[in-house]
């Protein structure tokens, strides 16, 4: 085996580690909003979609390159998260805005902390009483920003209804709103 296969190996049982973390903290986050919204356990409940599991989540690593035009430039585009969770850990670099007030607000990096992100899907199932929030990424000047973002997901085919009545949306799937996203993000390309 030859050192590069050896160095992904060992890099591919880091990032199962980190994914099967993540996913633990998303999960215990994702049962207590649910039992907030007055469902026992997660999961449970048919208007929650069964099938957000190890198969269906991923874990996205980032890294966003100093730049000397900061903080003009962005690290990522303006954008809400498609999932149903997103738990983000950074570094101590910072960049991360999100909208409040219709101003952007700069997330102040703290160690030993997580930031988790209401999706999309969480706000259709919580009839709006969670909001997915629209945040960004601005590039820093003189130093590079790093994070992992782990994303729980259902599958595609998984039907996406509310948590009560009446409901300001229809059911659908996964599937059918990324296709939506993606179409969006192209028109808007």
């Amino acid at each position: 085996m030859t050192d590069e296969q050896k160095f992904c190996r060992a890099s591919r049982a880091v990032m199962q580690e980190v994914a099967d973390a993540m996913s633990r903290v998303a999960d215990t986050v994702a049962a207590a909003l649910a039992e907030d919204l007055g469902h026992d356990a997660w999961g449970g409940e048919p208007a929650f979609p069964a099938g957000c599991d190890g198969t269906t989540c991923f874990l996205r690593l980032n890294r966003y390159p100093a730049c000397p035009f900061a903080p003009d430039t962005f690290g990522l585009v303006p954008h809400t998260d498609s999932d149903f969770l997103t738990i983000l850990c950074q570094d101590q670099v910072g960049g991360l805005q999100l909208m409040k007030d219709s101003r952007w607000v700069a997330v102040k990096p703290r160690p030993d902390a997580l930031i988790v992100n209401i999706g999309d899907l969480f706000q259709a199932w919580s009839n709006n009483r969670y909001k997915s929030v629209e945040h960004k990424v601005v590039a820093n000047a003189k130093a590079e920003r790093l994070s992992v973002a782990y994303f729980l997901c259902p599958s595609y085919d998984s039907l996406v209804g509310t948590c009560g009545e009446p409901s300001p949306y229809r059911p659908f799937t996964f599937g059918e709103y990324r296709r939506k996203v993606q179409e969006s993000t192209q028109n808007d390309a």
